[in-house]
């Protein structure tokens, strides 16, 4: 699903609201979870899941086409890690 599918089903399923609020809901969720991980925050969706930012260190890799050493730097990556009810619901249980 895209963002622009999520925001369509839910503009369809509250006729309420304008399509052009949902979409601004919608944006300010996702700017305030990326926020929140700038700021090595962690974000917890009670049900859903946690987002949260880990650390790679620097390593050494290589390069596919050429077989040559390049060094990698260290960086920060997104995780997502998936809640109780969410797995429960994706496996059937």
């Amino acid at each position: 699903m895209t963002k622009s599918e999520l925001i369509a089903r839910l503009a369809a399923d509250n006729p309420h609201l304008y399509q052009r609020d949902v979409e601004r809901i919608v944006s300010t969720i996702f700017d305030e979870i990326t926020s929140a991980l700038a700021q090595g925050d962690r974000v917890e969706l009670r049900g859903f899941g946690a987002f949260s930012v880990k650390r790679r260190g620097s390593r050494v890799g290589r390069n596919p086409r050429t077989g040559a050493t390049v060094e990698v730097d260290s960086k920060h990556i997104p995780y997502f890690k998936t809640g109780k009810q969410l797995r429960e619901k994706l496996n059937g249980s």
